[in-house]
């Protein structure tokens, strides 16, 4: 838990649930926070022992204390783009995330949806900015309309992300999303219901977990409504059956496309009836409040279970 992002705290959050949650009689956890300036286990009285980085280790009075499996509670970089997939990978450490190319390609929202086009999944119209290239208001307008969404390309939680509804807040927008990255994207705004799938892999099968309807208070998703109650989170969605089967149908064609394993929590939009893919997080938020709990419970699992499947199927 913990990380390097402005996510970092949420993740200490969804790290300390895990813990607690875990079914003790199946394992033995332990606390390990990786922050740039220090990898540390952290006993239950808060007293940190560092971490062997040659084979994640640490040692205890002594004592070495080596581990079976990663369970992946980092939001954000650089549990959730590839970079401790890849460590981990690197040092035969079973763990439940996705695997490193799978977790660097969504979480690079551009490239992810470059990806799946070709497959005929649908997204909003998008346009790209990099640090230092040529801003054009009209150009960028003219391809998305407005109001649209400017993101960072590579952040969670929704930092870095701002609606515009008026040409003149353009540049702002674009240089909020560039302080939490170098790359952007832009996209058209759609209007119509906001929906979450989350998708795992439940003893050995591809499971397509109950719907969560998105309702915000603000202007669209955004942090406060995500974790300050500023949303109402309805799950199972108001969806009429069609709509029902149609996200739930693309949702677990992406998982497989992407040749995913673990948690994945997709965001579609419904236009003209049909859902659009706005992103995938591989390491979605796992607090009492986070989404994929909520919808796990509605499918009749626990998050004990929730957790000890994941390690099952990251030991399988």
């Amino acid at each position: 838990m913990g990380g390097y992002s402005s996510e970092y705290q949420i993740s200490l959050k969804s790290g300390n649930v895990v813990y607690d949650m875990l079914d003790s009689t199946k394992f033995k956890g332990y606390r390990v926070h990786i922050f740039k300036d220090k990898w540390v286990y952290v006993d239950d009285n808060d007293i940190e022992y560092p971490i062997d980085k040659n084979d994640f280790s640490t040692t205890v009075n002594n004592t070495k204390i080596t581990f079976d499996c990663v369970f992946n509670a980092i939001h954000g970089s650089p549990g959730e783009d590839g970079f401790m997939q890849a460590y981990f990978e690197l040092i035969n450490l079973p763990q439940t995330s996705c695997n490193m190319y799978q977790a660097a390609l969504t979480f690079n929202k551009r490239d992810c949806l470059s990806v799946l086009k070709p497959y005929g999944i649908l997204t909003a119209e998008s346009y790209y900015l990099n640090l230092g290239d040529v801003i054009n208001e009209t150009e960028i307008i003219d391809k998305v309309g407005l109001p649209c969404f400017v993101k960072a390309n590579k952040a969670g939680s929704s930092f870095g992300v701002t609606k515009v509804h008026k040409k003149e807040e353009l540049n702002h927008a674009i240089a909020v999303a560039f302080k939490e990255d170098d790359e952007i994207i832009i996209e058209s705004f759609l209007d119509g219901t906001e929906v979450s799938v989350g998708v795992i892999n439940y003893k050995g099968e591809t499971k397509v977990l109950p719907i969560t309807e998105i309702v915000s208070e603000n202007d669209f998703f955004d942090y406060e409504a995500k974790y300050l109650g500023k949303s109402q989170e309805i799950t199972p969605a108001r969806l009429t059956k069609t709509q029902e089967e149609k996200v739930n149908s693309v949702a677990k064609k992406v998982y497989e496309i992407l040749k995913m394993t673990g948690f994945s929590r997709s965001e579609f939009i419904f236009k003209d009836g049909e859902p659009h893919l706005l992103e995938m997080n591989t390491v979605p938020g796992l607090t009492k409040e986070s989404i994929l709990p909520q919808q796990a419970a509605v499918a009749g699992i626990s998050v004990t279970d929730l957790f000890s499947n994941a390690i099952e199927e990251a030991l399988k």
